[in-house]
């Protein structure tokens, strides 16, 4: 009861926070409102009037340069250009006389903004930054925990985290890799805690959508298929470009389109995850959204109720998408270093 309690309170402080606007004399704009708490920016918003603003890391014109995103603002917590820069909608530009992103005309005839390379600490970075100590303290102590109570029962932290590892390891690795399970035991266990982390960490008021940044979900694509393709033998480019029981005259179709299908696993990998979290945020958003557009005291109670129940659900979802991912990236693993029958392939044989 103590802990729902706490999750009403978080929301409701929640829904204060995100959907008070700028101007008490402007109307509440939703889409506005969730865009800004899905995506990136340079200063992380805890809740309304604390603000953390981060370093800027910029090279451009003048060299490398370094300050805090807090030089953007004024008094009024309005946007104002610093050292020549402007900040707009999250993304730094070279500022004109005027005090406004700089444009240049491209070849094809379209303007575009100019600014110069950035690599700020932003929400997103931190966010993950965060994670990664977390995970760090975490599993340290777990593993010092292992060494000092050697042939003892677990306890403690240890006792809740070794029944998930175990299970990663015996029904999520063993079954789809095969003997060879072992050598990927450490990269699906941190996919699966740094995805489950933070999907949770994302679901906290004020939180980061860093697993609802396709940026993110991107890296962690291109690496399962750089493991997977490293990791694959001679059976599995034999299965590609030497379907069995494929006609040779069919061979010039199916080849291209198995070679799709090695880049098709890891985009779903990467849309799945960003669509699902990022869903999530939106529908939770959206749900809070619907009090200040009808300003109704009735559709209140009924929004909140709503939205409390979309984000125990939401997570379940976190722990879902951490256990799918890990799953069919095993399941590629395993494609990539299993031994082909081809009688079996062919249905000539088995096991």
């Amino acid at each position: 009861m103590k802990k729902l309690l706490v999750l009403l309170f978080s929301f409701f402080s929640f829904v204060t926070i995100a959907a008070e606007p700028a101007n008490e004399d402007a109307a509440f704009d939703p889409g506005s409102m969730i865009t800004h708490h899905i995506s990136d920016e340079h200063s992380w918003e805890f809740a309304h009037g604390t603000t953390l603003h981060l370093p800027v890391i910029l090279f451009g014109k003048n060299g490398l340069e370094i300050f805090s995103s807090g030089n953007f603002y004024n008094e009024q917590h309005e946007l104002v250009p610093y050292k020549g820069y402007v900040l707009e909608h999250g993304h730094i530009y070279y500022a004109n006389e005027e005090g406004e992103p700089l444009t240049e005309t491209t070849a094809d005839g379209k303007e575009k903004h100019v600014g110069p390379l950035d690599f700020s600490i932003t929400k997103n970075v931190a966010s993950l930054f965060l994670s990664v100590a977390l995970l760090l303290i975490i599993f340290f102590t777990i593993a010092g925990r292992y060494k000092s109570n050697r042939g003892k029962a677990p306890r403690g932290i240890q006792s809740f985290f070794e029944p998930i590892i175990l299970f990663v390891r015996d029904d999520i690795a063993k079954p789809n890799i095969g003997p060879k399970y072992e050598r990927y035991v450490p990269y699906l266990l941190t996919i699966f805690f740094f995805i489950w982390f933070n999907n949770l960490l994302g679901l906290m008021p004020g939180g980061a959508n860093l697993t609802g940044n396709i940026a993110v979900t991107l890296v962690l694509a291109v690496f399962t298929l750089l493991i997977t393709l490293f990791s694959s033998n001679k059976a599995y480019w034999a299965h590609i470009f030497n379907t069995p029981g494929v006609p040779a005259a069919l061979l010039p179709i199916m080849v291209p389109i198995e070679l799709v299908g090695i880049l098709t696993k890891p985009f779903s990998l990467m849309v799945r995850l960003f669509a699902n979290i990022t869903a999530g945020h939106i529908i939770i958003l959206s749900l809070f959204s619907l009090i200040f557009i009808f300003k109704s005291f009735a559709l209140g109670p009924v929004s909140v109720a709503f939205a409390v129940f979309m984000n125990f659900l939401e997570l379940f979802v976190a722990l879902l998408q951490a256990y799918v991912f890990t799953l069919l990236t095993s399941m590629y693993f395993g494609g990539a270093v299993e031994e082909h029958d081809h009688a079996d392939d062919m249905g000539h044989g088995g096991h």
